[in-house]
């Protein structure tokens, strides 16, 4: 009998209960401000950005930098140490004796030492007569001449650069050089490196290869170093105050060797080229542009 009892009343509490609970998710779902949809904010898109691969198109170094002064007196200090404590040379072991080469060997080896400790350093002249060292230097010019030693050497300053031309892949043989295109944007010339679109599918290196063979001819033997780019740049949007935004223009950026060949460009785009340094190329192109290209070349 208790336990229907209490069975009993669970049942009147559960009964009590439950149309509260159901009052209470009434009262919230008729709410109005609730139930009320929320508009989607709509922006509008931005145009796709204009990709652009370019190629900077580099002619190392020919020939060494000249010494500086402190390199040069460096350089001398080393050598008179080495000679004053090398072991003497092994003649008769390399050279027969009284042959030409032997005299040869000695008097190069004169004058190293005399550039060393200076032009007045006592040597063996000063014990042969003037007939032995005439006969000595005769002998040692005509080997020369044999041995095709005698001819002069190519001066370290190329014609191109007295004749300041900028066509020349042999100017500037000290520097790095880099190959600029001068073409026409919007009735301005401007100069620029190598550069063109890129096709559905390509990738930017080849991209890059393409469009250098396209404005600057196929008489180039170059390849691209790697194909990562070096260096991006993003051109300065030409006009703000249309409604309509203006595609963003992203040019990527190549490094490239040329190891023989010249540059033709294409006479439809292209009005001419240059081979310029660092500091040559900051001359003439645009402020913008040179700010985005400077750090990728090389200032020697």
């Amino acid at each position: 009998m208790l336990a229907r009892n209490v069975l009993t009343s669970c049942r009147r509490q559960q009964a009590v209960a439950f149309p509260l609970s159901r009052s209470l998710a009434t009262e919230v779902s008729s709410d109005p401000s609730s139930s009320a949809a929320v508009p989607p904010i709509r922006t509008k898109r931005l145009p796709r950005p204009q990709i652009t691969a370019a190629v900077i198109l580099n002619r190392a170094p020919i020939i060494t930098p000249t010494p500086t002064l402190f390199e040069r007196a460096y350089y001398a200090y080393q050598a008179r140490i080495r000679r004053a404590l090398h072991n003497p040379f092994p003649l008769d072991f390399y050279f027969k004796q009284g042959s030409l080469l032997e005299t040869k060997f000695n008097m190069e080896e004169k004058k190293r030492e005399r550039r060393a400790f200076g032009p007045k350093f006592k040597t063996e002249d000063e014990f042969v007569s003037k007939e032995k060292a005439a006969a000595d230097k005769a002998a040692a010019d005509q080997l020369a001449l044999q041995e095709g030693e005698a001819e002069p050497l190519m001066p370290r300053v190329h014609e191109a650069d007295g004749n300041r031309d900028y066509h020349s892949l042999d100017r500037k043989g000290k520097r790095n050089i880099y190959l600029l295109l001068q073409t026409k944007v919007d009735g301005k010339d401007i100069w620029r490196f190598p550069q063109g679109g890129v096709e559905k599918g390509e990738l930017l290196h080849q991209a890059a290869q393409r469009d250098l063979y396209a404005e600057c001819g196929e008489n180039m033997d170059t390849w691209i170093v790697s194909r990562n780019p070096v260096g991006v740049y993003k051109e300065a949007p030409l006009d703000t105050s249309t409604p309509e935004p203006n595609p963003e223009k992203i040019t990527f950026f190549y490094k490239a060797h040329i190891m023989a060949g010249q540059a033709k460009p294409n006479p439809a785009t292209i009005s001419d080229f240059a081979w310029l340094t660092k500091q040559e190329i900051e001359t003439r192109v645009e402020k913008d542009y040179w700010e985005g290209v400077k750090d990728i070349l090389s200032d020697f």
